[in-house]
């Protein structure tokens, strides 16, 4: 099995690029399952409804979230009965949507994970005990699991890969919008990156317009930020499994 990962999708421009390209992508990489985090699809904060439906319209099988989640109200709704959008599961109990699904996919039961870390961000439950919890929970009920780990700290994200390695197949940081070369296969045989980086627009800070972002840095003063223009790029990684083990892991532009 091959599974793709997308870096954070910054802007509905980006959408737009994906639909003309991932499922050329797909055909000619032999994917058979994208993740990707779309926490900044609808201009940089949040994901509305609609664009959640446009996004797994461009071959993305399953939606991950971040900080940002509820960003937008309407996506409140549709996050209670999704079943291709998972938020962060260490948000309380009370927060609409879950952190986690069970996908088939050619036979196999992949369990998909998503969680934020607390280092430089809100201060969430534990995501140490988060997963420990639904990795006892559903036990038994699926053949490997893969987990976006939502962090600012790449210290925070390579203790988390170590502490789950063996038991997560497929572990993978988002949030920083900046892909790192760390590509790598854990003692205990989990593929790991710390930051699949960004799909987005180029010609900016992280996919914002630079201009709003050396105002803020520079002045301050309040800035609402909007997305960058310009050449996109989309950052991700290749996992290939043989069986529920990761044999190879390979970054890709395109």
């Amino acid at each position: 099995m091959r599974i793709l990962a997308l870096g954070d999708i910054v802007g509905t421009q980006t959408v737009d690029y994906l639909q003309a390209h991932l499922w050329n992508l797909r055909k000619r990489e032999k994917i058979d399952f994208v993740i990707a985090n779309g926490e900044n699809t609808s201009d940089i904060r949040g994901i509305c409804a609609r664009d959640a439906a446009a996004l797994l319209d461009t071959g993305v099988d399953l939606i991950t979230l971040g900080n940002h989640t509820y960003g937008k109200r309407d996506i409140y709704d549709a996050l209670e009965n999704a079943t291709r959008i998972i938020r962060p599961a260490n948000y309380p109990p009370e927060a609409p949507g879950n952190g986690y699904t069970v996908v088939c996919v050619d036979g196999w039961k992949l369990l998909c994970i998503n969680v934020c870390g607390r280092v430089y961000m809100d201060p969430l439950a534990s995501p140490f005990d988060t997963v420990d919890r639904i990795l006892e929970r559903e036990r038994g009920g699926y053949d490997f699991a893969v987990m976006d780990i939502h962090a600012e700290a790449t210290s925070e994200k390579l203790a988390m890969a170590h502490y789950f390695d063996g038991r997560i197949a497929v572990m993978f940081g988002t949030h920083t919008h900046v892909p790192t070369a760390d590509t790598q296969i854990l003692p205990q045989g989990s593929g790991y990156v710390t930051d699949l980086g960004m799909c987005g627009p180029q010609n900016g800070i992280l996919g914002t317009a630079k201009e709003q972002v050396l105002e803020k840095l520079r002045t301050f003063m309040p800035v609402h930020f909007h997305v960058a223009d310009g050449d996109i790029r989309a950052n991700g990684v290749i996992f290939e499994l043989e069986d529920t083990k990761v044999k190879t892991l390979r970054r890709i532009e395109f």
